[in-house]
């Protein structure tokens, strides 16, 4: 999502790119450009108006500040202004409530089901509350087998609905039983439509008016745009809506929806749905939504992510592991897997500052994940011992491991020379300061210490042909050495030579 709003904003700062200042001239053609990126991306027009014309107020009105040239100038505006539009600073739950009461309403198909699930895993690896699932759509028995299923995945009790009862009756009678298991969170999956009704609406007021839930979270599908919007503000007027949770932010929509509900309704996206899996639930933290837009990246929610599936132990074994040279396969594997847990890679790299720019350059050969799969089932058709002992590895080995995973040898040769390249790049970048239990940067040759020679990871899974980092040449096929260090070896060579002349 917003890859071609982020394509579209990115050509209109290029008007301002070599402009002296800003006037009414430029700020009018690049505003142009940024209208029309709004709209393309399905933005609800009056929204877009309203944007448009208070970023070019603010940008005839403020002194370009120091350091910043007209284009960051106006990149800082509309940044500001879209952290504004997406709702300011991000809305938790209220959470003070016990039992804290959610009511999950939208249409049939946005995904009512699965979010309740979602936010039932969310609420209790965040902030440990024991939740009690409801199903009360009773016109669809696969609602209620559905939400059945996701309370044994997530192992905690649900409400045996059946299709016979009354929907306020199953709400009103789920709160006594959620009181009797000691439950703090009922979360009340209500029935939709294909469209809005007075017989839905009026179901689901009783349910309101009965259970008085603290929340009423519309469910929203990301990908039907202003439609989303439009019902938002249907829901919201019958009901009083608390918030907005959109689903399917993994696709390919254009984000209208997201940018434009906040202002349409007066009422916030709260959560969003990122995947498919239960653990696929997202805080909306409009900054930082902002911030890809902008092709800024999000590395606030790539360090959460990483802290919520990586142990600190753990990567603090690993390093040690690195450090001493003993990282193996099975270490490898392993991270690989860990890696996985986090999203796709693609995903990962793009909340990276400046990394989705890089990706599109090179094209769509950076980390497939295919290309990590075939890398994973290499190192699984390995022994136990081959994987701990890679020195182990011949011939006829390799052979039986290419077999084993579907692939050639040389691609069984390929993995092996890049897992050594890497092993002897992370050594060289775990090493410098083991002293004291810490871990440093050691000073390369060439470089003036700082960086370690990164060519060598060119090798790995879907990075082939990555460039060394810059002041690293390449000479005589040994990437990431500078001239003056193979100078120095030359020399030494040299020498070596002579010495072995004179003993003659």
């Amino acid at each position: 999502m917003f890859e071609s709003l982020q394509d579209r904003l990115g050509n209109a700062f290029q008007k301002f790119k070599g402009q002296k200042q800003l006037d009414e001239t430029n700020i009018k053609d690049g505003l142009r450009e940024v209208r029309l990126a709004l709209l393309e991306a399905d933005v609800n027009f009056k929204v877009v108006k309203g944007f448009v014309d208070q970023v070019g107020e603010r940008a005839l009105g403020e002194e370009v500040s120091k350091g910043l040239d007209p284009g960051q100038q106006i990149i800082k505006i509309v940044n500001e202004e879209l952290i504004e539009l997406l709702g300011g600073e991000q809305q938790d739950l209220d959470l003070k409530a016990k039992p804290l009461k959610l009511m999950m309403v939208g249409l049939q198909g946005s995904g009512k089901t699965t979010s309740s699930g979602k936010l039932a895993l969310f609420l209790r690896k965040q902030h440990g509350k024991k939740p009690y699932l409801v199903p009360a759509d009773v016109y669809r028995p696969a609602a209620i087998d559905q939400l059945t299923t996701l309370a044994k995945q997530l192992d905690c009790p649900v409400y045996p609905s059946t299709t016979d009862m009354n929907p306020v009756d199953i709400c009103q009678d789920a709160l006594i039983k959620a009181e009797e298991l000691g439950c703090d969170l009922v979360l009340f999956d209500t029935a939709g439509r294909l469209h809005i009704d007075e017989l839905l609406m009026q179901e689901l007021q009783d349910i309101r008016d009965t259970c008085n839930p603290q929340e009423i979270l519309f469910v929203a599908d990301a990908m039907t745009g202003q439609d989303a919007v439009t019902v938002a503000e249907a829901f919201n007027e019958k009901l009083g809506i608390s918030g907005v949770i959109l689903t399917k932010m993994d696709g390919d929509a254009r984000g209208g929806a997201a940018l434009s509900i906040k202002t349409v309704t007066g009422k916030p996206v709260k959560f969003v749905g990122v995947g498919e899996k239960l653990s696929e639930l997202e805080l909306f933290h409009p900054d930082r939504i902002a911030s890809r837009i902008l092709g800024m990246g999000d590395m606030m929610t790539l360090i959460e992510k990483a802290q919520s599936e990586i142990d600190e132990d753990e990567a603090m074994a690993m390093a040690e592991k690195m450090a001493k040279a003993e990282f193996d396969f099975e270490d490898f594997r392993s991270h690989m897997r860990k890696l996985k847990k986090l999203g796709s890679m693609e995903g990962l790299l793009k909340m990276i500052p400046g990394m989705g720019n890089i990706m599109k350059q090179m094209g769509n050969d950076v980390l497939p994940e295919d290309e990590m799969k075939r890398t994973e089932a290499i190192i699984s058709s390995m022994t136990m011992k081959e994987r701990r002992q890679p020195k182990l590895i011949n011939a006829s080995r390799k052979e039986r491991i290419a077999k084993g995973s579907g692939v050639k040898v040389a691609d069984v040769n390929v993995l092996i020379k890049n897992f050594k390249q890497m092993s002897t790049v992370m050594q060289s970048m775990m090493g410098g300061g083991k002293k004291k239990g810490k871990f440093g940067l050691p000073k390369i040759p060439g470089l003036g210490g700082g960086m370690p020679d990164m060519s060598a990871l060119g090798g790995m899974p879907g990075m082939e042909g990555m460039p060394g980092m810059p002041g690293m040449e390449e000479d005589s096929g040994k990437k990431g050495l500078s001239k003056k260090t193979l100078k120095e070896r030359n020399k030494k060579k040299l020498k070596k030579k002579q010495r072995k002349k004179k003993k003659k």
